[in-house]
């Protein structure tokens, strides 16, 4: 079956391949990493954040949330039976891919794109102060603790940028640095979902990583796990890409925030 691209997704395709281009175009120039250090630090807070969300949807409690400047982030849980234990591990990369998923969809369908910014802010600020600052100071772990400096720092930086773009930045700004989130949420999934997979080879050396935890919860190989992830990672990508270029319903032509609208002719 051929898919064509809707009409009236053209103006906001060519947004998002420009996001697309800049974030691959980074990867090959010298120091750029330094421009998209903070995305990364976003990514990371939305990774670990998947991880406490499973958590507290399977009746357990998150202890801590803490994200290092090298862009890793670990997340402590109570840990429950082995469903619960399969969720939580797997909701770190398929939460971020979700996540960039849902901000493609959301910009799509009309939703205005400093509302999206409003509201990423206000989840990292929630997971910085709640998870990174005060569960970790209940839980008085040395190892919890060590975290919240540079954690508490990126997350009020990131959730400040953030509500700065949404609230002054233009229609056209916001909605390319959504965007660009979406895309920074689908590519470091993906290289970390590559990443995983090699280090979960049988030739690699034990490494803790979350495919490591679904191995020890269900005695199933790693390097499975890794390839279910990365199957049902490019399954949401597919769905979200074909809800992108599908028509939008007319309810939602009118929508005034959204600076490449064109207007139909008559």
């Amino acid at each position: 079956m051929k898919y064509k691209l809707s009409q009236d997704a053209r103006p906001q395709a060519m947004t998002l391949l420009l996001a697309a281009a800049v974030s691959i175009i980074l990867w090959f120039v010298p120091f750029a990493e330094i421009l998209s250090y903070p995305f990364r630090i976003f990514v990371t807070f939305i990774h670990e954040g998947g991880h406490a969300v499973a958590a507290l949807l399977t009746g357990n409690s998150v202890q801590s949330l803490s994200v290092a400047m090298n862009g890793s982030g670990e997340t402590y849980t109570t840990q429950g039976g082995m469903f619960s234990q399969m969720l939580v591990s797997s909701a770190g990369y398929l939460g971020a891919m979700s996540f960039g998923a849902l901000l493609l969809i959301l910009i799509r369908r009309a939703i205005a794109a400093r509302f999206v910014l409003f509201g990423s802010a206000a989840l990292i600020l929630l997971l910085t102060t709640v998870f990174g600052l005060f569960k970790p100071i209940v839980a008085a772990s040395w190892g919890s603790l060590t975290g919240i400096p540079f954690t508490l720092f990126a997350g009020i930086v990131l959730a400040g940028a953030l509500f700065l773009v949404a609230r002054f930045g233009s229609p056209r700004i916001a909605t390319f640095i959504v965007s660009f989130l979406a895309v920074q949420c689908i590519l470091n999934a993906l290289l970390d979902l590559k990443n995983v997979f090699f280090l979960s080879s049988p030739f690699a050396p034990t490494v803790p990583t979350d495919a490591v935890n679904m191995a020890n919860a269900t005695g199933i190989p790693a390097i499975i796990w890794t390839i279910v992830w990365i199957v049902i990672a490019f399954g949401i990508l597919f769905l979200a890409l074909r809800v992108y270029v599908a028509a939008r319903d007319r309810a939602f032509d009118a929508q005034p925030d959204l600076p490449f609208e064109t207007k139909a002719e008559a």
